[in-house]
């Protein structure tokens, strides 16, 4: 006997068992960027652009969705500004996991009101306006969904939402994915248990398909996570092709052309564009417009493509003169109304322009201290002149370290103008003969001018801090006739640069003893720091060579521009402080000028005299010559000489 099933029974069947059977079903071969086109819808109250998502609109995202299906990648990086989609992006990929690849996720935030903001605001609307994942993740409100704001569950996984300060949260159970938004805004222990990020990897260890992803807007150069994680990967930069010659360059500030007018409306100022917007492509200089830009063929290149290969890490680096959503107009407007506030212009620089900001405190950068250097000329057989002309007295500072020592020989004319002589290290423990030895190669080298004349350095200034003080004590009393003096750097605010000399012991023997001067550091450093402002040559302008020989490269004015004033809050209330800037871990070039400039300031030298006698001008002037008292003659007692 047939049974007859009704058409509204079998309905109610198939309506049953459809989430079984949709569980069951084999995923299909799509990649991010694929998947998304096909099922995800954006939100209406998070996006102006409701509706189906479309890859062609933000064509810059394409490839980092692509490479997260990619085998070889187990770690995605990209650095990019505000508005340019980086959030979308990391939505699509969790809801590509729930749908296709589905596995325990680890949502990283920086705090967990963060985390609790996204996903109310984020993820939840994600899921409900798409179909594909609300079948599969259970509403908050439903009864025994095993959901809540911070955790939820779909065949196959679970997405875990918490923040870097989460100890509890980073370091309990597996995760296959991991997701880090704003890396540079975690914190950076997650409690006592250390670096969040290393805590969050960890619990990737037991799974051989592994892959975690990093984004963030980039903060400050040097102290920025996301920074040195992009350095580990391919490093690979959204370019535009010029219309003009055809070569591929990337869109950034620095390259982007434009003419303002500035109005005065109530007292503040006002800023207008004044024709087009262009960029300057960087292989033929031609300027482009905005408008034809925006349509020119772009694509991602990378500087270190085979950093797959090594570190299976892909990092993209993105700004926002791509996003679709931010006119070029509106970036130049903002950094000409904050370009005089730098905590203001440091968000511009960041969420905007998609760049890391160099925190310098007013200071200028290397590569400005670079483009400075001169060039010091050369005698007629080539040699290079080792004194330019105004140079009229050498001091040396010479910083110690456990393995070496650093100096650096400054000239000094008239009102404070110095010229870098030479910046040298000699390697070797300071307690070697051998390393002592070199330095008094340094100290009795006789520096010449063009004319051949010469100087000798005047006066040494040795640091006696660290590992080595009762060395430094027993050299420089050995070389005292030479001028090679002990000197202590001393922080703090209202110590002169240099104070008299006070005798010390050499190892706890009172007969024996060494001068020593104590410098204020921070007076030399601020003298420093406003010499170098100076841009004109004359008073207290720094003079440097171009010649690297010497020593001034790089390196050199890395260190010499390590440090900047900040005020610092302690327990007597805020007080300002040198302070190293992110980035810069050697300040020896900054305390071998402090110490060499120092010296200047111990022997106090009249430059006036010292020049007279560079040029051999006589400058003596005949004495009058008093009358001799004549003999009294013995007949006049009374006559007057």
């Amino acid at each position: 006997m047939k049974t007859r099933t009704s058409k509204k029974a079998t309905r109610k069947l198939n309506k049953a068992i459809a989430p079984a059977v949709r569980q069951f079903r084999p995923p299909e071969e799509l990649t991010v960027a694929e998947w998304a086109d096909k099922y995800r819808r954006l939100s209406p109250e998070n996006s102006a652009e409701a509706g189906p998502w479309r890859t062609s609109r933000t064509p810059y995202l394409e490839e980092p969705m692509a490479a997260f299906t990619d085998p070889k990648v187990r770690k995605e990086v990209m650095v990019a500004a505000s508005q340019v989609g980086k959030s979308e992006f990391e939505l699509n990929v969790i809801a590509y996991i729930i749908d296709q690849d589905p596995g325990s996720i680890l949502y990283v935030h920086p705090t967990l009101e963060d985390a609790r903001k996204f996903s109310r605001l984020r993820v939840s609307p994600m899921i409900r306006d798409c179909s594909r994942l609300k079948s599969k993740v259970a509403d908050v409100k439903a009864k025994d969904s095993g959901n809540t704001i911070l955790q939820k569950s779909f065949p196959g996984g679970m997405l875990t939402i918490t923040g870097s300060n989460s100890a509890s949260a980073l370091a309990s159970t597996p995760a296959r994915y991991v997701i880090g938004d704003e890396r540079d805004r975690w914190a950076v222990s997650a409690g006592t248990e250390g670096d969040p990020w290393k805590l969050a990897e960890a619990r990737q260890s037991t799974f051989y398909n592994k892959k975690a992803v990093e984004v963030s807007t980039p903060t400050i150069k040097g102290a920025s996570n996301i920074e040195t994680a992009y350095y580990q990967g391919t490093q690979e930069r959204w370019c535009h092709q010029c219309p003009e010659c055809g070569e591929y360059g990337e869109i950034i500030f620095d390259r982007v052309h434009f003419d303002f007018e500035t109005k005065k409306q109530r007292g503040k100022k006002v800023y207008t564009i004044t024709g087009p917007i262009t960029w300057a492509c960087p292989h033929c200089g031609c300027l482009i417009p905005e408008e034809t830009m925006r349509r020119q063929p772009a694509k991602w290149i990378a500087e270190d493509p085979d950093a797959v290969e090594r570190t299976g890490v892909r990092s993209f680096w993105l700004n926002a003169f791509s996003s679709p959503w931010t006119p070029w107009e509106k970036i130049v407007l903002e950094f000409l109304d904050n370009r005089h506030d730098p905590e203001k212009l440091k968000v511009v620089y960041n969420t905007l322009l998609g760049e890391l900001w160099e925190d310098r405190g007013g200071i200028e950068d290397e590569d400005t201290m670079l483009a400075r250097r001169e060039d010091y000329g050369h005698r007629e057989d080539g040699t290079p002149i080792e004194l330019p002309e105004g140079v009229l007295v050498l001091t040396c500072g010479v910083d110690t370290q456990d393995n070496r020592l650093e100096y650096e020989v400054v000239g000094h004319g008239h009102y404070g103008e110095t010229w870098g002589i030479q910046k040298g290290y000699i390697m070797g423990k300071p307690d070697t003969d051998e390393v002592w030895q070199q330095l008094d190669d340094v100290v009795g080298h006789v520096y010449r001018f063009a004319d051949g004349k010469g100087l000798r350095i005047s006066i040494t200034c040795v640091d006696s801090g660290g590992h080595y003080t009762q060395e430094v004590y027993a050299r420089c009393r050995e070389r005292k006739n030479r001028r090679v003096f002990a000197i202590k750097g001393k922080g703090g605010d209202g110590i002169p640069l240099v104070t008299p000399p006070s005798k010390v012991p050499v190892k706890d023997n009172k007969k024996i003893t060494c001068w020593l001067y104590t410098l204020g550091v921070d007076a030399g450093k601020e003298s420093i720091m406003s010499a170098l402002k100076v841009q004109e040559p004359g008073p207290k302008y720094c003079h440097f060579p171009l010649d690297e020989s010497r020593g001034y490269d790089t390196y050199y004015f890395s260190g010499l521009l390590s440090e900047k004033l900040e005020l610092t809050q302690t327990k007597r209330g805020n007080v300002w402080r040198w302070v190293k800037i992110p980035g810069h871990n050697r300040n020896e070039a900054l305390d071998c000028r402090n110490y060499a400039n120092a010296g200047f300031r111990i022997i106090n030298p009249d430059t006036f005299m010292v020049e007279k006698r560079l040029k051999g001008i006589d400058d003596r002037v005949e004495q009058p010559r008093w009358p001799q008292r004549p003999k009294r003659s013995r007949t006049s007692q009374t006559e007057d000489w």
